[in-house]
Parts: C-alpha cells; sequence; structure tokens
C-alpha cells in the first residue's frame, strides 16, 4: 500500500495549514519542496516587506498577488524618497500596484509629499497606513504631507505616524478639510519622539471631535501646567466626550518618551502637581467603559489617585494593560483592605513609574488583588524593597512571566534577581539596572529587615486563600506550595521570618543563592552605566539561562573625562548563553567626543572598540547597534574599529545600523560570508540632511547594496 504523504491532502486544508506559517524563512524553504507548496505557499502570503533598491523594476518580485500587507520603507536608498531614485516614478507606482493588485495596508517612508500624491492614488481602497521619516519635514503647507491620503483613501480606517517627522499643526487642518475621511478613522497613532512640545489642549479637543469613531488613540501631549495650552481637567473630559469607543488609550508627556534614565535617589515628586483632579479622572473612566489599555505618563504630580483608580474596576472592567507614570497614592494599603489599583482584579499588565509613596505593604496588596498580572513594571519608586517584591512575585507566582525592574534605589542586581527567585524557572522576559554594588548579601537582608514596617501575622491574614476565592487564585506561591491546612501561624511566620540570620528561604554563601535555572527566559534588557563591565552577570546569578535568545543592553552616561577602561566590556561573558541570536546594543545615549576630542581625552572611537570588542565570538544571527555620539553634532556614525569589529561577526544575517557610516567602512560588511540585510537607519530627530562626506549618500548607499547583492549566500 502506497504511503499517504501531505501532497494527498487536499488544496483547501493544505492552504489553510501553510497560512498559518508565519516565518518568513520557513515560508520560503516550503516554496521549495515542489511546484503545488510553491503556488500555494504564494497564494496564502499576506504580508510583503520589500528591500532593495527601488530603481530595479526587474528585482520586484511578480509572484506574490495575493499580498494585502506591503511595506515599502526599507527600500534603498535608506531614507531617501524611493520614487525620485527611479527615472519615472510614475510608471514605477503603476507597476506596484499592479503586481500587488489587493493591498489594502501600506507602509512607506515618505520623505517628500509627491511620493504620497503618487502612491496614494494607486490604492484608493487603503485601510491602513504607516509613514516613516526621520529627516527633517520639508517647508510646505500645514497637513500638506498627509492631505493626498485623506483625499484619496476615504475608507481610511488606521494611521500610524509613531515614526514620522511632522509638526503638531499639521494634523487639525487635514482632519478638517476631510471629515469623512476623518470620521472614518478608528485608529489614530500620533505617539512620536520628534516632538519637543506634544498636542495642546486646543489641538486634542480639535483631533477627538473631528474623529468621533476613534477605539484607538495615542499621543505625545504636554501635561506641564507652566506651558501654555497644557492638558488638564478640560482635555480629558472632551476626549471621554467625544471619543467614548474607546478600547485604546496612551497620552504621555513628551519628557517621558526620552530614554534616558532618571536618578534613582530621587523623591519621586516632581516640583509641579498636574492639573488633573480625582474627579476628572473618575469622568474619564466613566465615560469610557470599553477601555481594555491605558497609559497616562503624565510626568507632574497626580496626587491622591487611589479614589479614582478605584473606579476603574466598576466602570472599565474589560482593562487588562495599565500604566501609569508620576501618580502617586494608588495604594495606600491601610487596615489590610484593598483599595486603589489593587481592586483592578481584571488587570494582565501593570507599570508604575515614579510613585514616590508605593511602599512593600502596597505592593502586596496589588499581588493580593492583581492576581491575573502576567507583566509587571515598576521603575523610580525608592521606597520599595527586595522583600515586598519578592512577597508580591510569591502571589502571583502562577502567572507572573514578565518584569521590569528599574532606577528603584534599594533593587539593585542582585536584590532584583533575588526577590525574582519564585518565580526563576518560570519567567521568560526581564529587564534589570546593572548597578552591582549595594553590600553584601547579609548586610542588604539586614537593611530590608530594618525597613520592614509591618507584622508578618498581618500578612498571614491578608493572604488567606479565602481572599481571592472568587478569581480562582490561591496564596501557594507564597508558601512554597504547601498547603495552607497542614500549615500553624507559628510555622508560616517563620518562612518570612526578618531575623538578622539572614532567612528569608534563600541562603547568603555565593551560590547557594540560586537553586535553579533561568530554564524559561527567552529575553533579558539589562541597562548599565558607562564604563561599567558586564563580566559580573555571572556572579549575581544570571549564568544558566539555557533558552536565551535575544539580548538588550542599553548603555548610558558621559564617556569625557574618563580613563581609558584596561579591560573590554565584556560582550564576550555572553557566550555562556548558547541560545542567544540576537542582540540590541543601544549606546546612543552615550556621550562622548568625536570630531570635538581635547589632547590627553578618549574619544568615541576608542569607546567603541571598548564596547564591541568580543562580540565576533556570540554567534549573532541579528544585530541591532546604535552607536554613541557627540552631541555637539547632529550625527551619530560608525568609527573604523567599529566596522572591523562588526565584520567579525560571521554568523551575521542582519545588520541594522542607527547611524551613518562611510561607504569603505560599510566595505568591510561585505567579508561576513552569511549576511543579506544591512541598513543604515537614521532614526533619530532630526536625520542629518546633507552630508558633504560620503556617509550616507545614495549613490555609496546604492554601490554598497549591489555589492551585497553580488556575492553567493553559502545557504
Amino acid at each position: 500500500m502506497a504511503r499517504t504523504s501531505i501532497n494527498d491532502l487536499p488544496d483547501v486544508l493544505l492552504s489553510n495549514i501553510l497560512a498559518l506559517v508565519s516565518d518568513t524563512r520557513t515560508r520560503n524553504s516550503l516554496s521549495l519542496v515542489c511546484r503545488k507548496f510553491l503556488s500555494l505557499e504564494r497564494a496564502t502570503r499576506f504580508s510583503l516587506t520589500l528591500k532593495g533598491n527601488a530603481r530595479d523594476l526587474y528585482g520586484i518580485p511578480t509572484c506574490f498577488r495575493s499580498v494585502t500587507h506591503l511595506d515599502l520603507s526599507l527600500l534603498s536608498p535608506w531614507g531617501h524618497a524611493f520614487l525620485c531614485s527611479s527615472p519615472d516614478p510614475d510608471l514605477l507606482a503603476h507597476r506596484l500596484r499592479g503586481l500587488f493588485p489587493l493591498v489594502t495596508s501600506l507602509t512607506i517612508y515618505a520623505r517628500t509629499p509627491t511620493t504620497l500624491q503618487i502612491l496614494a492614488r494607486q490604492w484608493p481602497e487603503l485601510r491602513h497606513v504607516k509613514l516613516v521619516r526621520w529627516h527633517q519635514r520639508p517647508q510646505s503647507a500645514p497637513g500638506e504631507d498627509l492631505a493626498p491620503i485623506f483625499e484619496h483613501c476615504r475608507s481610511l480606517s488606521t494611521l500610524d505616524l509613531s515614526e514620522f517627522y511632522y509638526w503638531i499643526e499639521d494634523i487639525p487642518p487635514v482632519l478638517l478639510a476631510n471629515p469623512l475621511t476623518a470620521r472614518s478613522i478608528s485608529k489614530l497613532n500620533l505617539m512620536t519622539k520628534s516632538f519637543t512640545d506634544g498636542f495642546k489642549s486646543t489641538d486634542i479637543q480639535t483631533i477627538t471631535e473631528a474623529c468621533p469613531n476613534l477605539c484607538q488613540l495615542l499621543m505625545a501631549c504636554t501635561f506641564d501646567p507652566r506651558y501654555f495650552g497644557f492638558v488638564g481637567d478640560e482635555t480629558l473630559s472632551a476626549i471621554a466626550t467625544n471619543c467614548p469607543r474607546l478600547s485604546l488609550l496612551h497620552l504621555a508627556d513628551t519628557s517621558t518618551l526620552a530614554t534616558a534614565r532618571g536618578d534613582p535617589s530621587a523623591d519621586g515628586f516632581t516640583p509641579e502637581d498636574a492639573r488633573i483632579s480625582t474627579a476628572t479622572l473618575i469622568e474619564l473612566f466613566s465615560g469610557l467603559p470599553l477601555l481594555e489599555d491605558l497609559v497616562l505618563d503624565v510626568a507632574k504630580n497626580v496626587r491622591d489617585s487611589g479614589p479614582a483608580l478605584e473606579v476603574l474596576n466598576t466602570k472599565c472592567q474589560r482593562l487588562r494593560s495599565l500604566k501609569l507614570g508620576q501618580f502617586h497614592g494608588i495604594c495606600m494599603a491601610i487596615d489590610s483592605r484593598l483599595d486603589g489599583i489593587a481592586l483592578c482584579q481584571g488587570l494582565e499588565s501593570l507599570s508604575i513609574t515614579n510613585c514616590a509613596d508605593l511602599t512593600d505593604m502596597g505592593l502586596i496588596e496589588i499581588g493580593r488583588g492583581c492576581v491575573r498580572l502576567s507583566k509587571f513594571e515598576v521603575e523610580g519608586c525608592k521606597k520599595i524593597t527586595v522583600k515586598g517584591l519578592r512577597t508580591m512575585v510569591s502571589l502571583l507566582k502562577r502567572t507572573l512571566v514578565d518584569v521590569k525592574i528599574s532606577c528603584c534605589e534599594n533593587l539593585h542586581t542582585k536584590a532584583s534577581l533575588r526577590a525574582l527567585e519564585p518565580i526563576q524557572d518560570r519567567i521568560s522576559r526581564l529587564h534589570i539596572d546593572c548597578v552591582w554594588e549595594g553590600g553584601e548579601d547579609c548586610e542588604l537582608e539586614n537593611d530590608a529587615a530594618s525597613s520592614w514596617n509591618f507584622d508578618l501575622d498581618e500578612v498571614d491574614e491578608l493572604t488567606l486563600p479565602s481572599h481571592n476565592a472568587d478569581t480562582g487564585s490561591s496564596t501557594d506561591g507564597l508558601f512554597e506550595d504547601e498547603n495552607y491546612d497542614g500549615y500553624t501561624r507559628k510555622r508560616k511566620r517563620s518562612r518570612y521570618s526578618t531575623d538578622a540570620d539572614c532567612s528569608l528561604s534563600i541562603q547568603c554563601n555565593g551560590n547557594d543563592l540560586w537553586g535553579k535555572r533561568w530554564d524559561r527566559l527567552e529575553y533579558l534588557s539589562l541597562w548599565i552605566g558607562v564604563g561599567d563591565f558586564l563580566s559580573p552577570l555571572q556572579t549575581v546569578g544570571l549564568d544558566d539561562c539555557p533558552v536565551l535568545q535575544e539580548i538588550q543592553i542599553k548603555v548610558e552616561g558621559d564617556c569625557r573625562g574618563r580613563h581609558k577602561p584596561m579591560d573590554t566590556f565584556g560582550l564576550s561573558i555572553l557566550g555562556q548563553y548558547p541560545q542567544l541570536t540576537k542582540m540590541k546594543l543601544d549606546c546612543s545615549d552615550t556621550t562622548g567626543y568625536a570630531l570635538t576630542c581635547p589632547s590627553g581625552q578618549m574619544d568615541l572611537t576608542l569607546w567603541e572598540r571598548f564596547f564591541l570588542n568580543g562580540i565576533g565570538s556570540l554567534g549573532l544571527t541579528e544585530l541591532d547597534y546604535w552607536p554613541p555620539q557627540d552631541r555637539s553634532f547632529n550625527q551619530r556614525s560608525l568609527s573604523h574599529p567599529a566596522a572591523g569589529l562588526l565584520a567579525e561577526c560571521l554568523t551575521l544575517r542582519k545588520l541594522f545600523i542607527h547611524g551613518t557610516a562611510y561607504e569603505h567602512f560599510m566595505n568591510f560588511l561585505l567579508n561576513i560570508p552569511y549576511i543579506r540585510d544591512v541598513q543604515l537607519r537614521l532614526d533619530y530627530y532630526p536625520a542629518p540632511e546633507n552630508d558633504m562626506s560620503t556617509e550616507m549618500r545614495a549613490g555609496s548607499c546604492s554601490r554598497f547594496e549591489a555589492a551585497l547583492n553580488s556575492r553567493q549566500i553559502p545557504d
């Protein structure tokens, strides 16, 4: 009897199976099996990103006619208007329309208004548009860049300008001039980092009035009451009144969009209070009953917010994700009664930033009340300690898999990892700050014990299973999977004793601290100060991560005036992670001397050598690299040593350099045998407009790309 193979499946069933495969390389491999797989794969591919030089019309694929999501933002020359690089822009646009007739979602680098004027006519049925531009906005009338989209795409549903350099005054005029298109928009993302001043109160009211059917709204605002047009009570009330269907609302002050780390020793309060009252917050939450995702990152004090947050549990019952910045009084934890944010039992993701009065007891209350949390982020909270965080983590042991701990004075690296020990074998994503100092283990325990200002008998009563019976939660994590019925109160108290013998269910002597591996940790994010080293990662307990695939390292600080390091940064220590293939190394907030280096000082060339030394031994396949910069110049450029060290990464397939580079430095990368995708991305604002060197010229990019594509790649 002949064997039955996958080819014997009906085409309808086989096409549904292929449609479920999302990985691009896997789909490409499937298409090489046989002609039947080839035709089915092409027919079921609905998303496509084009790369290469737009002037090469012959290189545009002709077999993906089912594509509905088309990304043209990565075409080279990178950052240049790709239609202008073609001898006949209208012919190129018409060719794209003919090859991709079903496109309803478009991502495009729109450096000039001409790009959209030509393309918008080709796909009038577009519903989702994302615009990308890092270069400065051309001198044109307000809204001229966006006008073609609104005029030709009457069914526009989603507009994403999060990576688009534009001015605030571009948005209201184009919405008012096209009221029918504005009313059809349901998702509007205006959260760009290019702003120095965010949207004012009048702008927000105009936008929300023009787009009453919004379901998602993301905006960078100005909450500072010292500025004219700041966002306050009146604006929040207008949002709730004009857009009652919102399920996602992100409002963030422009100052919070910066990536720089705050001061851990700050008390958490700002000199000015936001003009947002408790009554207005209650009105906002009551007017948005469909809310599922909320971000209010205000950057100015919102005091006594607990009563308003309690309304979220009753008025916004669908809320699953919440981020609060500069909110105080979110959980007071008085008399063992759940209050404030702890009443939001449906939350699955919670981020708390710069809450000055959040204490250990508040964390425990959140752990008791928000029993479904799978993601928790805490940043800039000075009063929390390892004991409070550890108890909260124990309460959420069954659900919590994504944690970020940053800029908390009492939670340096080892303390943070100690607090996460109860979920060490479950956590999949983690961010910590590499702050190595903080005293010995036993000293830290004594400090924590002295600041533990509540009765542990009270904690036992707070964590009885009966409190969470309605949500299906239990406190097994707190008692290390022991049954409550078999415990006496004395025995439970000894579990979390604060005696000076460091008996917080862990040992204080070296490697006995860690009894488990990080079995499921797939993503690790680190912040580290300039001049520090990664080598202590092994000693603090992050040495055994068998499935770690991706790591992101943020280096921040001022190099100027520092002596030359006598050691290397320590990337080679990451070779202990066998599955590590992706890395993001961000040195963009590392400031030093480039063209202005005084005599006797260390310039950025030597610092880049310090950071990148050893990267070739890691076996990476994807790398995003942000070079350090000299802020005296609007330029972030790859140095000669950096180019040579990157060329040693022989396993790389994808390399994104977020900055500029000389053409002859880029040619070093041609020696990497497997590399297929290299890009220079000037995604900092504003990108250099006209370079007087060989950096980022269109001709330089084209020549490098031609040389890259002409190589024979082994696989």
